[in-house]
């Protein structure tokens, strides 16, 4: 490793640590690590400025791509860094006019201080803006006299998928704040829920602290090489984007974002968020050779010809097909293996069109106790993302194939599940039948 490649590690490793700890200390040190090692100033770096029109931000609060970067293969990328705070409601029941004028302002204040993602920029290299989204749980909906049959309890959802329902995570709302930038996150952090007083250089008068507390932090990372850094493993390839070595995110497995909004109904244009956090068994997913975990993760059909060391050789396109999932029994007799793609594939709808639309893959830097990675995924209904991960279950197919050769389900583990309602950004401050 030369001297440039130790300091960019060692910056990457403070950023990391500092995004998982939290508090102005760790924004300090984390606007230091990021800063262009040429600016000759103890300020913290300026990005972007948002915008004081609402009206020129989309919608929805879930309207991410067309703000996101593209990648090599002309994919949507996720962002390298993510913040998800899950929060205890504290107001009123049900929520007075001046909570909701507190939570809008706080939200805006963010949308002052910060462009909206890459700004429609998405030929750039870097979102060096932020994205956000404010879900509210079940639990909150209930207080507030709102039912949604799009939107099951965490509990159904372990239940249906043969999970401990104890796993549910307690949220009564939960916000997600993502960016390639790790000081963007800290920095909206200590504004909403610290003392903060100047974002960006927006002066900061409204924070959510008033309404919510923060019960749970989760931080999580992304990208080309960022697992082989953060995960102590030294089988994960060096510029594998996740922790099991292999490329997601290809143009036929992510659905538009029209597919994952309500297009009726009281929120219309709102949708539906699934968070979960999974453990991974690394160890013994690479105890297995290269060729074996290639056709696990992907199809039985897929040779290292076809996917390469990490899958950059399938370019844009996994090459999963529905021929692939109509002989799903046929390749497994063939080659004793189930694929995790092919598997997920079975339940895309009769159009052959993926149902649920990722938000983060990361793995997760605040877990200090092996590997683990923060899942979250917006569609209309929670019962599309039940019936996605379901299809993941060994007892789901007829094949006589160890469980260890089924796809990926054999090295994960729930450690939580939790399920929001996601507004359109014109309700999204305390939602309530009223």
């Amino acid at each position: 490793m030369t001297g440039d490649d130790s300091r960019g590690l060692s910056r990457r490793t403070m950023v990391k640590a500092a995004l998982a700890i939290g508090g102005s200390s760790a924004l300090a040190a984390c606007q230091e690590a990021e800063r262009s090692p040429d600016e000759e100033t103890t300020e913290g770096p300026e990005y972007p400025r948002g915008t004081e029109d609402r009206s020129a931000l989309p919608a929805r609060q879930h309207a991410w791509d067309d703000y996101l970067v593209n990648s090599v293969h002309g994919t949507v990328t996720q962002s390298q860094h993510q913040l998800l705070l899950g929060l205890s409601y504290e107001g009123s029941v049900p929520p007075t006019d001046e909570e909701r004028e507190r939570v809008e302002n706080a939200l805006r204040t963010l949308e002052r201080a910060f462009q909206w993602g890459s700004g429609l920029d998405a030929s750039g290299s870097i979102n060096d803006g932020l994205l956000f989204m404010l879900g509210y749980a079940p639990r909150y909906l209930e207080r507030v006299g709102i039912e949604l049959d799009e939107l099951q309890r965490p509990e159904t959802v372990l239940a249906e998928l043969g999970e401990d329902e104890s796993l549910a995570a307690d949220f009564d709302a939960l916000l997600l704040l993502d960016s390639d930038y790790a000081s963007i996150l800290l920095a909206a952090e200590q504004a909403l829920f610290a003392e903060k007083e100047r974002l960006n250089g927006v002066e900061v008068e409204h924070r959510l602290s008033d309404i919510f507390t923060v019960t749970e932090r989760r931080t999580g990372v992304l990208g080309k090489g960022r697992p082989a850094q953060e995960i102590d493993n030294e089988d994960i390839p060096e510029d594998a984007p996740l922790s099991m070595g292999f490329r997601a995110g290809f143009s036929n497995s992510l659905p538009a974002e029209d597919a994952a909004t309500f297009s009726a109904g009281p929120f219309a244009g709102g949708t539906t968020l699934a968070v979960s956090r999974v453990r991974t068994d690394l160890d013994r997913w690479y105890d297995q050779p290269h060729e074996q975990r290639t056709k696990e993760m992907y199809c039985p059909a897929h040779d290292y010809e076809d996917v390469g060391d990490v899958g950059d050789a399938l370019g844009d396109h996994s090459e999963i097909t529905e021929e692939n999932v109509g002989n799903l029994e046929e390749l497994a007799a063939e080659h004793g293996i189930v694929g995790h793609a092919q598997k997920v594939a079975s339940a895309r709808d009769e159009e052959f069109q993926t149902q649920i639309l990722r938000r983060s893959e990361g793995v997760a830097t605040d877990d200090v106790h092996g590997s683990a990675f923060n899942f979250s995924s917006v569609q209309t209904d929670t019962r599309k993302f039940v019936e996605v991960r379901r299809a993941m279950n060994v007892e789901e197919y007829d094949v006589d194939v160890p469980d260890d050769r089924h796809g990926i389900v054999d090295y994960l583990g729930t450690l939580s599940r939790s399920t929001f309602l996601v507004p359109p950004r014109a309700d999204r401050a305390l939602p309530s039948d009223r």
